[in-house]
């Protein structure tokens, strides 16, 4: 679970303007925070396949983003995976 203040400094890293908190590039970056903090859960709780099929509708979402800004704009896409650390 992430807590308010994690969030509002995923926000303030990652926002494109002063009152931004719907961008595309910080949906990306809230959504890796969680996908990260479930894929540890996951490694000590290998059972739990409710949280499994959470975070593959997480990783789904993210991608849908991710395609979404790589056709809108390819440098804020290639700025982000950088910054994120997504890709390899």
């Amino acid at each position: 679970m992430m807590l308010k203040e994690d969030k509002t400094k995923i926000i303030e890293e990652n926002r494109t303007h002063a009152t931004d908190t719907g961008s595309p590039e910080v949906q990306v970056a809230i959504l890796t925070e969680r996908i990260n903090t479930l894929t540890e859960h996951l490694k000590t709780h290998t059972h739990d396949n409710h949280s499994r099929r959470g975070l593959l509708a997480m990783v789904g979402k993210r991608r849908r983003l991710l395609d979404y800004l790589m056709s809108k704009d390819i440098e804020r896409y290639r700025t982000l995976i950088a910054k994120l650390g997504i890709r390899k």
